[in-house]
């Protein structure tokens, strides 16, 4: 089913939306909710409250691209989760490794406390992103959106994990190099 299909079933409050919303992204988001988990049965509860998130929302919203609306949704729910998790007990994994590797180069919360400058870095943001070469852009998002494993991008991409890692961290150095000529740093 196409994604103006599904959007107007939930627009319809159409129980099937979520059926057919299910059966198109379920796989996705769950590999990417249990990226930044590590753990299988919290990750299908985060899609499952997707699934709640995006029949609630969706009256207010009607997402163009309802993939990327719906990742969004899922990482925030397993962010809110894992932080939850952190505030329990200090663990490891590749989301926090991959969020301490951002936090040497994004600036602090404290430095943009407005939601207005918060949009505006995100703006920011996606314009480093475009300008980089797409298998750059392609290993920065799958580390830093979808939290994903060095070895499985490294695997991949044909690539060593140094390599990957090497690419990183040119990567957050540009990102870095950016930022400081944004003002942002």
């Amino acid at each position: 089913m196409e994604d103006s299909e599904i959007v107007g079933l939930y627009w319809a409050r159409d129980q099937r939306a979520v059926h057919e919303t299910a059966e198109k992204y379920g796989r996705p988001l769950k590999r990417l909710s249990a990226n930044i988990l590590d753990d299988e049965r919290d990750a299908e509860e985060c899609v499952n409250d997707t699934y709640l998130a995006a029949w609630g929302s969706m009256p207010e919203h009607r997402p163009e691209r309802l993939g990327a609306y719906l990742a969004k949704l899922t990482r925030r729910m397993s962010l809110t989760r894992l932080r939850a998790r952190l505030a329990q007990k200090r663990g490891g994994g590749e989301a926090e490794a991959a969020i301490d590797e951002l936090a040497e180069v994004l600036p602090s919360p404290d430095n943009t406390a407005a939601a207005v400058e918060t949009a505006e870095l995100g703006r920011a943001l996606d314009r480093f992103l475009d300008g980089l070469p797409a298998r750059e852009r392609s290993v920065f998002l799958r580390r830093y959106f979808g939290f994903e494993s060095l070895a499985g991008i490294a695997r991949d991409a044909g690539a060593s994990e140094g390599a990957v890692k090497q690419s990183l961290r040119r990567t957050r150095a540009k990102l870095r190099a950016f930022l400081e000529k944004e003002d942002w740093l």
